[in-house]
């Protein structure tokens, strides 16, 4: 395996794709990820298939939709014998490893790795994992991100907490925060590299919230300073109140909170930035840099004030279901190239495993980004199980819900923050039933998506893994909820 390309994938959770200075951001600092874009591809039409963390990653892991993986929620399990790209990289004689998160049930599924080191947020996981076992062992513990996501102590959270939208100093130092903690996995990976033929899937926490970074990443960004991104209104639309309420009330959203919540959530990026870089820069160090597939993407977006939203929880508009997706392949082919062809997750796999020369699986229906994607005319994605689907051109955008009092049609191109809903307008009918009969095509009409679960599903066989019923997980979640209730 010697001559074969290595692949490094960077997978960040929640990144709207316009927050990188190579897709055009006047006030985020990225250089590293845009060095990426200097010698490589950049795709300026990256979507998501389904705008939550689980069903995404696993479309990204088999190249299917949702629907067709029966993972539509964040507890849920790849059926065993579907193939993953990880998988047959690892039968050709890749050498695999992820490190980060994986948001897998059970928490060390085994879906194509040699090795994964976890660092993980929600459910069972944070329970289960590496970095919290690290935490515990060094007597510290992540108070904000607990708030942030176990309700049990989001119930009880103070204050600041509401005020600020989840938007605070970490109150873990830089060497104890998640992001720093996995960058410093994956270089340890990296010193092992010294030919071809390594697969490392690097995933970070952040920017997902809560928008917590370490000092002195906090301070990078003034929010008094910057520019709201694009789409932001001075108040919430009412059929978006119809369709969520909001994590955090969208009512109760004002400038300030979403200034606020974007300064720190670029802090966050700046921050898996410098970590980029640092990969980056090991790989030149070994002569490996040329030799090896980077990617860098995320499983979802962020409204981030888009139509006064935050986080992700409403219609699939743009800033969450678009996706950041820069390749530099190996030996820099097509360096400094825009894409702006309709491209998803789920064509990943195949591109990476026809640049392995490895044959993809029958069951993966994504295509190769760089030569089968050109002639797509719409793009689709889903949420909800069944409650709301996408059907998306360069021009126009359907959200088809199962309520049809919300579904909304809009013409992108006078339209482009999504604001005009024109599905009653009689001269989009037209084109409102061509996307309608394609969306029936690529449904085929099948029902709804379920959800597959198995606790029990084969895990992987390393020391790091816990054993069932050895109590691990009761230990770590006593150790943090008596953390939590210090006084």
């Amino acid at each position: 395996m010697s001559n074969q390309p290595n692949i490094l994938i960077i997978q960040a959770d929640e990144h709207r794709a316009d927050c990188i200075g190579a897709y055009g951001n006047p006030d985020i600092k990225t250089p590293h990820i845009d060095s990426l874009a200097t010698d490589g591809v950049r795709y300026d039409n990256s979507f998501c298939p389904y705008p939550v963390c689980t069903p995404s990653r696993h479309s990204f892991l088999t190249s299917l939709y949702a629907r067709q993986h029966l993972g539509a929620s964040n507890h849920c399990t790849i059926p065993q014998g579907l193939p993953t790209f990880p998988r047959v990289l690892q039968k050709a004689g890749y050498k695999t490893k992820a490190v980060g998160k994986m948001h897998l049930t059970p928490t060390y599924a085994d879906v194509g790795f040699d090795a994964l080191i976890l660092a993980e947020q929600n459910g069972n996981g944070r329970y289960e994992d590496d970095y919290h076992r690290w935490l515990r062992d060094e007597g510290v513990y992540d108070r904000i991100d607990l708030m942030d996501q176990e309700r049990e102590y989001r119930q009880n959270a103070p204050q600041e907490y509401w005020d600020t939208v989840g938007a605070m100093v970490s109150d873990l130092d830089e060497k104890h925060h998640s992001t720093t903690w996995i960058a410093n996995q994956a270089i340890e990976e990296l010193e092992t590299w010294n030919s071809g033929g390594h697969l490392l899937m690097t995933s970070f926490i952040k920017p997902h919230h809560p928008f917590d970074p370490p000092a002195p990443w906090h301070e990078m960004y003034d929010p008094n300073t910057i520019e709201l991104l694009p789409g932001y209104t001075g108040i919430p639309l009412e059929h978006d109140l119809s369709y969520s309420p909001g994590f955090f009330p969208y009512t109760e959203m004002n400038e300030q909170k979403i200034r606020l919540a974007t300064a720190l959530y670029y802090a966050t990026i700046s921050q898996i930035d410098h970590h980029v870089g640092r990969m980056i820069q090991h790989l030149k160090n070994i002569g490996q840099y040329d030799n090896t597939l980077i990617l860098y993407n995320s499983d979802h977006g962020d409204y981030m004030g888009y139509h006064h939203l935050l986080l992700k929880g409403n219609y699939m508009y743009d800033p969450v279901i678009k996706v950041p997706l820069i390749i530099k392949y190996p030996n820099q082919d097509n360096a400094g190239t825009v894409s702006t062809d309709l491209v998803n997750t789920i064509d990943v796999g195949p591109t990476l495993l026809n640049i392995a020369n490895c044959e993809t699986p029958k069951t993966m229906i994504g295509s190769d980004l760089r030569t089968d994607v050109q002639s797509r005319k719409y793009m689709f994605a889903e949420k909800g199980q069944g409650q709301e689907y996408m059907v998306r051109s360069h021009t126009h955008k359907l959200l088809w819900c199962k309520n049809p009092d919300q579904s909304q049609f809009f013409d992108l191109q006078e339209d482009p923050f999504e604001l005009d809903n024109r599905i009653h307008d009689p001269t989009t009918k037209a084109q409102i039933t061509e996307m309608k009969n394609a969306l029936v095509q690529w449904m085929l009409f099948d029902a709804p998506s379920c959800v597959h679960l198995d606790e029990n599903a084969p895990t992987i066989n390393q020391p790091n893994v816990p054993s069932k019923g050895d109590e691990h997980r009761e230990t770590l979640y006593t150790y943090f909820q008596e953390r939590m209730n210090e006084k």
